[in-house]
């Protein structure tokens, strides 16, 4: 989500006023409200400078999960204050987790990160708020630069950012988990000892059995034990029939046994080597020198970066590499819509600049990549079947153990091969999940929004009276198909619409 910056003559500090999402918007924004004392944050940023008396101007940036001040003192300093909305993570561990990660890799790597000033973990401070506050970065965001660059300082900057990413990767880790001070008293019971000064501990990522983890077998537990608890109890809402939730049941019951073969099996082993990496590396986290892009300045937003097995990162690629996306529109939808494609020259050389960094200067990750992808996926997907359907995961379960002997796994495999009949259910299911995705991917190409519906506060009144458009103009074309079509008609349309039906919006 992009950052918005507002003058605070012109909003105020605690709701969040930079945008929208086309699925429940009302939740969406209520969830990042956050009551604090801005005075007292103005406070304490002007006393952490002696010759500071006052701030004279400051202006407010949201993302998803964090309200950012950047204020500037009457000295020119400019100072950044980061408060955590309440979708950010667990309490206390999420800041508390931050503050260890940037401040080890300050200590082990030369990777140019922001200084600390002061920062709280304790809401009931004078401020009302956990908090970070920061030297302000150096330099420019990579993304104000990236259209201005030609393709050989993109690659020298792909090139700089991989020599980062190198040093953050050769470190080693004992366990799986979450970086933490071994000064600071978090309340978790357990914590594995780093080097003086630090600890790996619980994942600040939402778990409930949050490790630490010594080895993959206990991390596959986490990942299950994280499925089973996003599910809601019977009778919630219509999806949490009794029958669904023990689908979803006797799915992870055999993924964990799944997992547990495949944490065994040397190729993934080898692949899942401890790793800490930055949680959402993409050009405006990564800060550039105005003057010469290819010098990397600061890198900023180390919230919710973890250890992790390096398979974890293999299929990530940041948007500086990324590669135009196919062209998915159908000929119903505006040709307007195709406007918003990416159409860099450049993407391919550098798509191609950063996997040669990763090859030749991240073995951990770049090994990672070229492992069966049957072998990993069960591992990505475990955690999420209530948010992403059961039929998912099913797909890679049945998959994977079509595959089980090709695979050279240790037979039995755990997971039965479904009967022709449930098979054929499963794949009119998946089939239709296909459809879903498809449609998603239209409504985002042709909005020009992200994958969670999110749009700006300047768009949203034009966003909405196109999204309106979209859903009619998608129920007159299945409501006027030839019936040799599919067979998706108007109430299979309106149950896998992704976004909120637009006279809900």
């Amino acid at each position: 989500m992009p950052d918005c910056g507002h003058c605070l003559q012109e909003t105020n500090p605690y709701t969040y006023t930079s945008g929208h999402w086309l699925h429940r918007d009302r939740e969406q924004r209520d969830a990042r409200y956050i009551g604090f004392d801005f005075d007292q944050l103005r406070k304490k940023v002007i006393g952490l400078y002696r010759n500071a008396n006052k701030v004279t101007s400051c202006h407010k940036h949201e993302g998803g999960f964090n309200r950012v001040f950047v204020f500037t003192l009457d000295h020119t300093q400019r100072v950044v204050a980061r408060l955590p909305t309440h979708v950010a993570g667990p309490p206390e561990l999420t800041t508390n987790s931050e503050v260890a990660t940037i401040e080890y890799l300050q200590s082990n790597t030369a990777v140019p990160i922001p200084k600390i000033l002061d920062w709280s973990d304790d809401r009931s401070n004078p401020i009302g708020s956990e908090y970070i506050i920061m030297e302000h970065a150096k330099g420019v965001q990579l993304h104000q630069r990236w259209p201005t660059m030609d393709s050989v300082q993109k690659i020298q900057c792909i090139k700089a950012i991989g020599m980062k990413i190198q040093q953050i990767a050769a470190l080693n880790f004992p366990a799986y988990g979450s970086l933490y001070s071994a000064t600071v008293k978090v309340k978790f019971p357990l914590n594995i000892p780093l080097t003086p000064g630090f600890c790996i501990g619980p994942c600040c990522k939402t778990r409930p059995n949050r490790g630490p983890w010594s080895d993959l077998q206990a991390y596959c537990d986490g990942l299950v034990d994280t499925g089973i608890s996003r599910i809601p109890p019977q009778g919630t809402s219509p999806r949490t029939s009794s029958e669904l939730i023990t689908t979803h049941i006797d799915l992870l019951s055999y993924c964990r046994q799944i997992l547990h073969k495949l944490a065994s099996d040397a190729r993934v082993i080898a692949a899942a080597a401890p790793t800490l990496h930055h949680a959402d590396l993409n050009k405006r986290n990564i800060f550039v020198l105005d003057d010469d892009p290819t010098v990397i300045a600061d890198i900023i937003d180390w919230q919710s970066s973890s250890i992790e097995p390096a398979f974890e990162y293999a299929d990530e690629t940041p948007d500086f590499a990324a590669l135009p996306e196919p062209e998915l529109l159908d000929a119903e939808f505006s040709d307007a819509a195709r406007d918003h494609q990416p159409n860099d020259e450049t993407a391919e050389l550098c798509h191609a600049a950063y996997e040669t960094c990763l090859q030749g200067m991240v073995p951990k990750i770049a090994g990672a990549r070229h492992v069966d992808k049957n072998l990993l996926r069960p591992f990505r997907y475990s955690h999420r079947t209530w948010v992403d359907g059961a039929v998912v995961l099913r797909q890679e379960l049945n998959e994977t153990a079509a595959r089980w002997n090709e695979l050279g796994l240790p037979s039995p495999c755990p997971y039965p091969i479904p009967t022709a009949e449930a098979l054929s259910d499963h794949q009119q299911e998946y089939k239709d999940l296909l459809a879903a995705h498809k449609l998603k991917r239209q409504i985002m190409e042709v909005l020009d929004i992200p994958s969670d519906g999110w749009v700006p506060s300047e768009a949203w009144a034009a966003t909405k009276e196109m999204y309106k458009q979209v859903f009619e103009t998608s129920v007159h074309a299945v409501n006027n198909k030839d019936e040799d079509d599919d067979d998706l008609d108007e109430e299979k349309l309106r149950k896998m619409w992704p976004y909120d039906i637009p006279n809900d919006v």
